[in-house]
């Protein structure tokens, strides 16, 4: 199968496209390495065709679909930051909304059967029960999380008028090898590299606010399997886990065998207590379960970051 996937040179998109290609998937890639954005050239699967290209440029989106004629989109691409998204509301919507927009009309243009589309707990915001499930309520408290719930209703709308097929997926908090240690988001990434270094952490609000971390290539394999299934449908990707900051700090410093200095820092946009997902959906139309267990693959994680990174 051709498959486009766009960010496929940033975290979570390389993996997805790696795991395509280990598939016999034809992949190609759109990225425009952009600084904040966590693309790296380096990430690129070697048999993938690579097209720096900006999703917001309508024409050379054209010329890459235009060359590929791919059946199906995943489309990673994205402003990703909460706190990015505050501070540059506008840079989020190009990006997250009309970007997209580009790319549907594409898609339509030039025969695409289906788009995968990267979602978030962002666009949940503050909830009234856990866990949380594909119908949960959706009150998004950042651009992100707001553009993330549009792009979801414009995947709709183009399924029903142009009958563009799509899978959402709901992200947990990813985490695993090539996140940037470096970002504002992206804690485990962000707390080994600082770990390694012997620098001191940042912990915001009282640390016990709860997330639900799944490993990159779980996340990957749950694109892998909606090249072909869950048409028209919408699914919780995470581990129906949470797991405190102060206990991800605990269990890194376990792993690396020292801790570091912990500094205090304020509750931040669009954090909650808690964030929990279930994912039964995902196990009984998608065949998809989490494999990786979080500790396995904090160890994996680290392991890149020294051997990869140069780090000790």
């Amino acid at each position: 199968m051709r498959v486009l996937v766009t960010g496929g040179a940033g975290f979570i998109g390389s993996h997805v496209a790696d795991v395509l290609i280990e598939a016999g998937h034809s992949v190609s890639i759109v990225d425009n390495l952009w600084e904040y954005g966590g693309g790296k050239r380096e990430h690129v699967h070697p048999k993938a065709h690579f097209y720096r290209v900006d999703i917001r440029n309508k024409t050379d989106l054209i010329g890459v679909f235009a060359g590929e004629q791919p059946e199906v989109v995943c489309h990673l691409a994205a402003q990703y930051s909460l706190r990015f998204s505050m501070q540059e509301p506008v840079i989020d919507a190009q990006v997250n909304i009309l970007g997209l927009i580009n790319l549907l009309q594409c898609c339509t243009t030039f025969g695409t059967r289906k788009v995968v589309f990267a979602s978030s707990a962002a666009v949940h915001g503050p909830v009234d029960a856990m866990p949380i499930t594909e119908s949960t309520p959706q009150r998004p408290a950042t651009p992100y999380g707001i553009t993330k719930m549009a792009s979801e209703h414009y995947l709709r709308f183009w399924k029903a008028q142009y009958n563009l097929d799509y899978t959402i997926l709901r992200y947990g908090n990813v985490y695993g090898p090539r996140q940037d240690a470096n970002g504002v988001s992206g804690v485990v990434a962000i707390f080994i590299g600082k770990m390694l270094r012997g620098y001191p952490v940042r912990i915001d609000w009282d640390g016990r606010q709860a997330k639900d971390y799944v490993y990159v290539r779980d996340v990957a394999r749950a694109n892998l399997l909606a090249l072909s299934q869950g048409g028209g449908e919408t699914y919780c990707i995470a581990t129906g886990k949470g797991t405190s900051v102060n206990w991800l700090y605990e269990l890194i410093a376990h792993i690396l065998g020292h801790g570091v200095e912990t500094i205090p820092g304020p509750k931040q946009a669009g954090d909650v207590p808690l964030i929990v997902f279930n994912c039964s959906k995902a196990k009984e139309q998608l065949g998809w379960v989490p494999e990786m267990g979080l500790e396995d693959g904090l160890h994996v994680t680290v392991d890149y970051f020294r051997k990869e990174k140069g780090l000790r």
